[in-house]
């Protein structure tokens, strides 16, 4: 028996009961039973029925709830694995990548001066700090409380300032009240995949941070003055880090978009006003 069904049994049946159990007392019970005894009955018989219905209604009730708690274990199991997917992949994958196309280089060209194991051994000491920082990040994840938003984009800039040459200037006026924790999390993540990306691939040596606020809506633009992108292949479905991006936004139903104008890549990130 349905949920629905149960309902409107509940609704209906004690209202036949007492039309039933009335009809019958007035018709060939009242003989044998007193008017007084009648009336006494007439809430218990109500009460029986109800219980009756109210049980099956219960038990039906604790299986939707049950199987809603077991919906919402495995949301949070699949989420949990793409927070760490997303992890591991902010860091570890994309410093093992760099590591190894530089290795990669050493090895075809025998190159043995020590500025390119410099480099190497730079690299080899970021990527160390990128796996120790994300062991960090599972271990104690930053909450929105302990930390200011505005706080968290500057930490954000001072971290990539120490170990490029990147030249940064933020401009926001978003509230920080109209962003909600889960807003929080997300549009920071993109922020800092989009400055490590720039770190990695566009040779920039400014970038420029601006959050602006409309409405009910906002839009986040990451510009930098890199040499740009091939616009098919930074989009082709082995860009990891790209589809992550877009895939995150999309969750978010946020609008998601790198473009190249006059000589600067722009990433823009926005939160189109709700109706």
């Amino acid at each position: 028996m349905s949920y629905k069904q149960i309902k409107w049994l509940i609704l209906i049946i004690p209202t036949i009961t007492i039309g039933l159990w009335e009809y019958i007392r007035h018709e060939y019970l009242l003989s044998y039973i007193s008017m007084e005894l009648g009336n006494w009955l007439t809430p218990v018989i109500v009460f029986l029925v109800s219980i009756l219905l109210l049980t099956q209604l219960f038990r039906k009730m604790e299986l939707i709830q049950k199987e809603l708690n077991e919906a919402k274990a495995l949301k949070a199991a699949l989420e949990e694995r793409e927070r760490l997917a997303r992890e591991i992949h902010d860091g570890i994958a994309q410093s093992l990548f760099l590591l190894n196309t530089q290795v990669n280089k050493i090895e075809k060209a025998q190159v043995t001066d020590k500025i390119t194991f410099e480099k190497l051994k730079k690299n080899i000491y970021r990527m160390n700090t990128d796996v120790r920082q994300a062991i960090a990040n599972l271990r104690y994840p930053a909450t929105p409380d302990s930390i200011s938003w505005m706080q968290g984009i500057s930490s954000l800039m001072e971290e990539l300032k120490r170990e490029s040459d990147l030249k940064f200037q933020l401009s926001w006026d978003i509230p920080e009240e109209q962003l909600s924790v889960r807003d929080k999390i997300e549009l920071l993540a993109l922020i800092r995949e989009s400055l490590f990306n720039i770190r990695k691939h566009a040779n920039a040596t400014e970038v420029r941070i601006e959050g602006h606020f409309a409405g009910e809506g906002w839009q986040c633009l990451i510009m930098d003055n890199g040499v740009g992108f091939d616009r098919k292949e930074q989009f082709s479905s082995d860009r990891y880090g790209i589809k992550m991006m877009q895939d995150r936004a999309a969750i978010m139903n946020w609008y998601f978009d790198i473009e190249r104008v006059a000589m600067q890549t722009i990433v823009m990130i926005r939160k189109e006003k709700t109706m």
